[in-house]
């Protein structure tokens, strides 16, 4: 039996806390004998494993409602690693301050201090920073509209 990711995607909004918190940021659906459901969550304010195992519960719970006990899959529920790119508006918000490393639409880079979030989620304010010699320095803040975004990182620094 085939899983239908767009009735997963369903069944997943409905298996969200309701306060809005929580939200999707990704869901693949494997293509094999037992197919594997991974779902990636995320919150403005970051989750835990307790918000990972009830959405699980919830969404299991739904998909044997709909395609029976019977149904062999694996699920699993996870939050995005600190080196998963950032595939959201929503989970910018906490890493304000933080260092970003932008592959934009153009094929360019930019590394830079993200300095606030656009209103109206229409992008983000980025200080660049460039290295000259043997320092860096950060320039003026720019906009950077969430269109013109590949794939977006955050710097993970040890100071």
């Amino acid at each position: 039996m085939t899983l239908d990711r767009n009735l997963l995607l369903e069944m997943l909004r409905d298996s969200l806390p309701t306060d809005g918190n929580l939200f999707a940021v990704d869901l693949t659906v494997s293509d094999s004998v037992r197919p594997k459901v991974t779902v990636t969550l995320d919150g403005e304010e970051g989750l835990g494993i307790d918000e990972c195992a009830q959405v699980s519960r919830r969404l299991a719970r739904r998909i044997e409602e709909h395609y029976g006990d019977e149904l062999s899959y694996t699920l699993e529920v996870t939050s995005p690693g600190a080196d998963q790119p950032l595939r959201d508006p929503r989970q910018y918000v906490r890493h304000v301050g933080r260092t970003l490393h932008l592959k934009l639409q153009n094929g360019s880079e930019i590394t830079g201090k993200f300095e606030s979030l656009l209103p109206e989620g229409a992008g983000i304010e980025l200080a660049e920073i460039v290295k000259e010699k043997h320092k860096e320095k950060t320039l003026p803040a720019i906009t950077v509209p969430f269109r013109d975004i590949a794939e977006a990182t955050v710097v993970i620094s040890f100071k």
